[in-house]
């Protein structure tokens, strides 16, 4: 299930439009022009403006998947849905993980605090390519009790 609570058409997109505004105090138009400009090209304003035009990518993917799906059904005749009618289903709920994806990396890309440039708070451990080498084996030593 998804941690994003229940929005209508578009409603989160809007949502976490208005939290944009407010977080840079400035439209989000402004913003993407200023951006474009390098005026304020920053790594926190760079990577809320892209994840926001993810999101809004989604939301237009999740409403055409919808918009597909309700003519199905209206088609439909039978109690049991066929194939086609169910992949529609499938990908109406591809499209809300995807947009709700999108919509939780924006709303945690708002949360770090200005003049940060990533969530990230620790060093991250580098990951290896390599298997660790196991030891040698050494003989097994039984004891037989008297």
């Amino acid at each position: 299930m998804s941690e994003i609570p229940d929005f209508f058409d578009g409603e989160i997109v809007a949502m976490l439009a208005d939290r944009i505004e407010a977080r840079f105090e400035m439209p989000l138009d402004d913003l993407v022009r200023s951006m474009a400009q390098a005026h304020l090209a920053t790594a926190g304003v760079t990577g809320v403006v892209h994840a926001y035009g993810l999101l809004t990518q989604a939301q237009t993917a999740l409403e055409k998947a919808e918009d597909a799906l309700a003519a199905a059904l209206e088609t439909a005749t039978d109690e049991v849905l066929e194939d086609p009618v169910i992949s529609l289903a499938h990908e109406v709920n591809q499209a809300v993980e995807a947009r709700d994806t999108y919509a939780q990396w924006v709303r945690a890309l708002l949360e770090v605090p200005a003049g940060k440039t990533s969530a990230r708070t620790g060093a991250v451990s580098r990951l290896t390519t390599t298997l660790p080498v196991a030891a040698p084996a050494q003989a097994a030593r039984i004891g037989i009790a008297r």
